[in-house]
């Protein structure tokens, strides 16, 4: 018998116009501020996106392969226990690590349907092509949102396992992650479930070499966001005059992408009509990627209203999913 399939939908929360007005006004705060900074959600055009895929089959950068290898060993386990029948993706992800959780989720007879979020359409519209075709009979949701502003208008169909998978949870800064988790908590109901991924701390070193590969990709990825200023607000920054820095702060625990000036140096940001110098050495902060330990995790989930039912790692303790519940 042929599965009938469902076309479909997609609700735009975020438009072109925000996204253009949210960049122009976290780059004149980030460089009126000292020290300097980018947020990290700006390395993602057409091009950040194609490094970025580039990084995760790096030999240096575990997050990715390290993730998907805890998902396709506990993915059966992770469903039952959340016993959803809605997947809701924060960030769509990549298709592996989605199909595994969707496969868990039809293989317990619960599937409904999928709800990917993003900021960009073309990653939406990819996500939801790619998997269309596979899972018959499952109805698709594509939404268009800023995760830290939109996430009470998400959809709320059916009984929800919400997944904010690859450690993003890691760039945001104490205080924001606060306020993300707490309004995630806000919007569940008893019986959904928050699946969450975090790096773990590590060696130092071997956490700076994942964000400072021998073949200079991510630095190549990090420079990226100056070019997409310099299209997005007609600003003439010289990507090629800052090095990539990557570092292990140990006192917050967490790894600070960079860009350091090369030479002392002024980039006017016409659409601001801004003027910003730069001394020689002088630097950047485009990322912060913080690593965590299981019982800040527990501890930073429970502020925010949720307890922590289980916790997925792989076998060097490298990687972490965790399944949570409102309290």
């Amino acid at each position: 018998m042929t599965v009938p399939r469902t076309a479909p939908r997609i609700s735009r929360y975020l438009t072109s116009a925000d996204l253009a007005e949210s960049l122009a006004r976290d780059v004149r705060q980030g460089l009126d501020h000292t020290p300097k900074s980018i947020p990290p959600k700006y390395f993602y055009d057409a091009r950040g996106s194609e490094l970025f895929e580039e990084i995760t089959e790096l030999e240096e950068y575990y997050p990715t392969r390290t993730e998907e290898s805890i998902l396709a060993t506990y993915a059966a386990e992770i469903t039952k226990l959340a016993d959803a029948d809605t997947l809701v993706e924060l960030g769509s992800g990549s298709s592996t690590k989605t199909r595994l959780l969707l496969d868990g989720m039809r293989e317990i007879g619960r599937l409904a349907r999928y709800i990917p979020v993003d900021v960009s359409e073309s990653a939406l519209r990819g996500a939801i092509e790619s998997l269309h075709v596979d899972y018959p009979g499952m109805a698709m949701h594509g939404v268009i949102a800023d995760f830290e502003r939109h996430l009470e208008l998400l959809p709320q169909e059916g009984t929800r396992l919400v997944a904010f998978l690859g450690g993003t949870i890691g760039n945001l800064a104490p205080a924001q992650r606060a306020r993300f988790l707490t309004a995630l908590r806000s919007g569940l109901r008893p019986q959904e479930r928050l699946l969450l991924g975090t790096d773990l701390v590590k060696d130092p070193g071997r956490l700076v070499r994942a964000y400072d590969d021998a073949s200079g990709v991510t630095a190549e990825f990090n420079r990226n966001v100056l070019r997409v200023v310099n299209h997005a607000l007609h600003a003439d920054f010289d990507p090629e005059a800052f090095e990539h820095v990557a570092l292990w702060n140990a006192e917050q625990e967490w790894i600070e992408m960079r860009l350091r000036s090369s030479r002392a140096q002024r980039v006017r940001v016409a659409d601001l009509d801004l003027n910003v110098t730069f001394e020689v050495g002088e630097e950047l902060r485009t990322e912060i990627s913080a690593k965590f330990r299981e019982e800040r995790v527990r501890e930073e989930l429970r502020a925010a209203g949720l307890s922590l039912e289980a916790w997925w790692t792989d076998p060097a303790g490298d990687f972490a999913l965790s399944l949570s519940a409102p309290i």
